[in-house]
């Protein structure tokens, strides 16, 4: 690969990380959470009550972000959180009846920004690009890199 193929690539990701970042952020405001909110509501739907450690191994993020975010989403009601009956180290945290009651629409609106995402799309299907990406980000997945904070991606089942 020569420089300016290389610079095209890594300008179109930063671009398309900045822009989707945006879009996200704007969808998800006015639920009062921004997207590493979803991915804690979301993962909770999935596995339902987790320890905060369960949830920084599944998201990638450091300990000290997973408290905060949850503390954050504790406050805004969307979650509940209560001390491990088995490990008092622990703090095990769940969906409230009102996180629950958002996850139809949070849903809805990630939808809506993947819809907004691909829009422009003509060379190429969803489920082409989803590959790709997907491969992208296994293959720097596999990259050695010193920070400890890169979530790892981990693509969900379609």
């Amino acid at each position: 690969m020569n420089f300016g193929q290389a610079d095209a690539l890594n300008e179109a990701i930063r671009a398309i990380g900045i822009r989707h970042r945006a879009l996200s952020v704007a969808a998800l405001a006015p639920f009062g959470i921004h997207p590493g909110h979803k991915l804690i509501l979301l993962e909770l739907e999935t596995a339902g009550s987790s320890t905060q450690a369960q949830l920084a191994a599944a998201s990638g993020y450091e300990p000290p972000t997973i408290t905060l975010s949850v503390r954050q989403l504790e406050e805004a009601g969307l979650v509940v959180r209560r001390p491990s009956s088995t490990d008092r180290r622990a703090t095990v945290v769940e969906l409230s009846e009102q996180g629950r009651a958002l996850l139809p629409k949070l849903k809805a609106v990630w939808r809506r920004v993947a819809e907004q995402t691909v829009a422009g799309l003509k060379s190429t299907t969803v489920d082409q690009l989803t590959d790709v990406l997907a491969d992208l980000a296994s293959s720097l997945s596999a990259v050695d890199v010193p920070a400890t904070d890169i979530p790892r991606y981990v693509p969900r089942k379609r």
